[in-house]
């Protein structure tokens, strides 16, 4: 039998099983895609000295049958022959680690951390023993616990790759990143060539705003392993820089080297940001061949032709979008804007609204956009218009989220169209109140002031309707906000990048 280590029945060579069938640390790590760190147990060495000696051989047959079992993924197996084990050797280090471990493959994490607690108070410095209850701690939500564990394995074998780039990970999913970057730091000095280490090093530099030191690091990565999502990452650094040419640069290469879909998202993207707009049409069209079932790349390529011009193909791509993903309200948010451009298409338009509203009916912008798609195009001379069912559909919005100021302004001029205009005044009144960036509403409002007879307040509003048109946020402006968080709101659920 191969010498283990004094006390701990682990021999430091062999693994006890294949990765699959390993506890893991499952981080939400801070890299695009998850990472897993994986312990390090080993094959483990029968403690035979609690058990008689006659005894011995059976439980070693016993106890061996049960690593074949593991090691075959034969958990339910395994279990059966550690528990027969248990009550021989109830003080066994290895019996309660494998059982563990077992009792965690098949998801019993309760029971498992039982076994591994025991390990670890029968063998307070094995420091797999450590990792192991602390990654059970993790996927049973305890995380201060599962910190204590991971330090304690750093006090252990402070120089050991993997007890920092745990500890760092956990910090992470805790949402203290800062804290992550001395152990990932560390780490990285323990074993530079560490590929996704040094990867998640440079996004925490990233997110802590250390963009020299981010992008040093990522240009040395690339220098060992030129791939795709490290070109992306510092694209994410030079756009947070301020180097957008750079920036688009680096996405470019990224979605060359692999063309994923949120690859060329990203290229997309930081064009359409910047206005590069005739590249960033081709990118998205490029984009939704390659990916024609992707929502996200037809909402761009959607915003895309809006900001460029071409309202129709706009919304043609968006209706597209608002099909593929007919939950996603940013989508409707587009298709608005644009069919506010083009109506040409109205009645598709209006029977996505429709079913929006259908599919969402405790959601006000769905009743809204559902009104103003019935309303939009057909204000004057149209038989088939109902006044009524719009009315209902923006009184019910404003009965959902009575904040939606963009409701209120609209309700008011439905009732202005109608001659309406003491009920119309408290409507402008309640839209002014909630966005006084509204600068139509003091327009509608000094108009129903005239129309009632108090024109000194009617002239006071539409002076003040002057002054927010010379003042008021261009635009461009605003519609360059709306997309930057689109985009970013998409990046940052986007989840695994690669």
């Amino acid at each position: 039998m191969t010498e283990c280590l004094p006390g701990s029945g682990i021999q430091p060579s062999q693994p006890l099983a294949p990765p699959s069938a390993v506890l893991t640390y499952e981080a939400v790590g801070i890299r695009h895609r998850a990472i897993s760190a994986v312990s390090a147990i080993f094959l483990v060495c029968l403690p035979i000295a609690t058990a008689g000696a006659q005894e011995a051989p059976q439980a070693d047959r016993q106890f061996q049958t049960a690593i074949a079992h593991y090691e075959a993924g034969r958990f339910n197996e395994a279990i059966v022959q550690l528990e027969k084990l248990l009550p021989q050797m109830p003080d066994s280090f290895d019996i309660h680690e494998l059982l563990g471990l077992a009792y965690s493959a098949k998801s019993q994490d309760s029971k498992a951390n039982l076994h591994l607690q025991k390990a670890v108070a029968l063998n307070p410095v094995s420091v797999p023993a450590r990792t192991n209850l602390a990654t059970n701690l993790v996927r049973l939500g305890k995380l201060q616990l599962a910190e204590k564990e991971f330090k304690k394995a750093v006090e252990l074998q402070p120089g050991n790759f993997d007890t920092n780039h745990n500890l760092a990970e956990l910090y992470v999913r805790s949402g203290k990143v800062q804290d992550a970057v001395p152990f990932l730091e560390k780490a990285q000095r323990i074993d530079p060539s560490s590929y996704d280490n040094g990867y998640d090093l440079s996004l925490a530099y990233l997110m802590t705003g250390r963009l020299a030191d981010a992008r040093q690091l990522i240009q040395g990565l690339l220098q060992r392993k030129d791939t795709a999502e490290l070109h992306n990452l510092l694209a994410e650094v030079e756009e947070k820089d301020g180097k957008f040419v750079e920036a688009a640069k680096q996405y470019e290469l990224a979605a060359h080297k692999d063309p994923s879909e949120i690859n060329l998202f990203d290229w997309g993207s930081e064009l359409l940001l910047h206005r590069t707009l005739d590249p960033a049409v081709e990118v998205f069209q490029h984009a939704t061949e390659r990916y024609p079932n992707s929502p996200r790349l037809m909402v761009g390529l959607g915003m895309a032709l809006y900001s460029r011009g071409n309202y129709d193909e706009a919304v043609k791509a968006l209706l597209k979008g608002a099909d593929l993903n007919p939950s996603d309200p940013r989508c409707y948010y587009f298709l608005s804007k644009a069919y506010d451009s083009s109506p040409n298409q109205a009645e598709e338009v209006i029977e996505r609204f429709r079913r929006f509203a259908e599919l969402q009916p405790n959601n006000a912008r769905a009743s809204y956009y559902y009104a103003m798609s019935l309303w939009k195009g057909r204000r004057t001379q149209d038989p088939n218009l109902d006044l009524r069912k719009i009315e209902a559909l923006l009184r019910t919005s404003i009965k959902l989220d009575s904040s939606l100021a963009e409701a209120h302004l609209q309700l008011g001029n439905l009732l202005s169209d109608q001659n309406k205009y003491s009920e119309a005044i408290p409507e402008y009144i309640r839209a002014r109140e909630l966005n006084p960036d509204l600068a139509d509403v003091y327009y509608r409002l000094g108009q129903a002031y005239v129309r009632t007879g108090d024109k000194e307040h009617g002239q006071e509003q539409l002076q003040i309707y002057q002054k927010r048109r010379e003042q008021h946020v261009a635009d461009l402006d605003r519609q360059r906000a709306e997309i930057r968080q689109f985009v970013y709101a998409e990046k940052e659920g986007s989840g695994a990048k690669q």
